[in-house]
């Protein structure tokens, strides 16, 4: 059954099917809650894909609050019923001079990674209208950045980090902006370019200079095709996500819904 799931998706994603197919595999061996680290959207659409038509076995998502890009999957026997607090997830707010010093979402993700964490250990960080930011982690990684000196500063900012109520979780901006387009394929530079109307040859340019990722991960090739939940983000112009692929016109483009974030 895997072997024909992975038809459908791309070689470098058989990593990760093999591994959601062992998660799945344990919920059915022990028959008890296993949780996964973060997961990107694309991620999750695959381990729902594996799991849809599954009568013993449910998922269910979370990442701090409604809509969040990143989120951790629960799979749970069909009995089960989940409640928030199965997600082991806090909420850190980072303390620092507001009205003297400016934190950027690339600095906080950045000094994270520095320290040692790997990326699927961290969760959405996520800031409001007055600057304040937070970042969601797994209450082992909560401790983790609490308590290590590599992360007394963000660059040259001071800050010192303090544990709130997950239901104290801020109201992030949602700069998201829904966008209908016509795209000749689904090439990684063709949607580049239709998302952030710049030309072709500067969207490839921007590829192939290492500016792009789909899904946290570095792609240099311009002719990378997209696929449905790809989480695309762009240096110096933000963010886009491929909500829908909705078939072709009669002159073979395809008709596609993005959120799309500008900076």
């Amino acid at each position: 059954m895997v072997d024909k799931i992975k038809q459908h998706f791309r070689p470098y994603e058989s990593e990760f099917i093999d591994f959601a197919e062992g998660l799945l595999r344990q919920a059915h061996d022990e028959y008890r809650p296993i949780l996964t680290n973060f997961l990107n959207p694309r991620q999750r659409y695959i381990l729902e894909t594996l799991i849809n038509g599954d009568d013993e076995i449910k998922v269910n998502f979370w990442g701090g609050y409604e809509d969040a890009e990143s989120q951790r999957g629960l799979l749970v026997p069909s009995y089960y019923d989940w409640n928030i607090n199965d997600f082991d997830l806090k909420v850190i707010q980072i303390n620092y001079p507001i009205k003297f010093a400016e934190l950027h979402h690339s600095d906080i993700l950045g000094a994270l990674i520095n320290s040692g964490l790997q990326r699927n250990r961290i969760g959405d960080i996520i800031t409001d209208e007055q600057k304040n930011w937070q970042i969601i982690v797994t209450n082992p990684i909560a401790q983790f950045v609490q308590q290590s000196p590599d992360l007394e500063r963000i660059g040259r900012v001071k800050v010192r980090y303090l544990e709130v109520d997950i239901r104290d979780v801020l109201h992030p901006l949602q700069d998201y902006l829904l966008e209908e387009t016509l795209a000749a394929s689904l090439r990684l530079d063709i949607i580049v370019a239709n998302g952030y109307n710049i030309s072709r040859s500067k969207a490839k340019e921007l590829i192939e200079h290492g500016s792009v990722k789909i899904n946290w991960t570095v792609m240099d090739r311009p002719d990378e095709v997209v696929a449905i939940n790809d989480l695309i983000s762009v240096r110096r112009y933000g963010r886009l996500k491929i909500t829908e692929i909705n078939g072709q016109t009669k002159k073979d483009k395809w008709r596609i819904s993005l959120n799309v974030i500008k900076k």
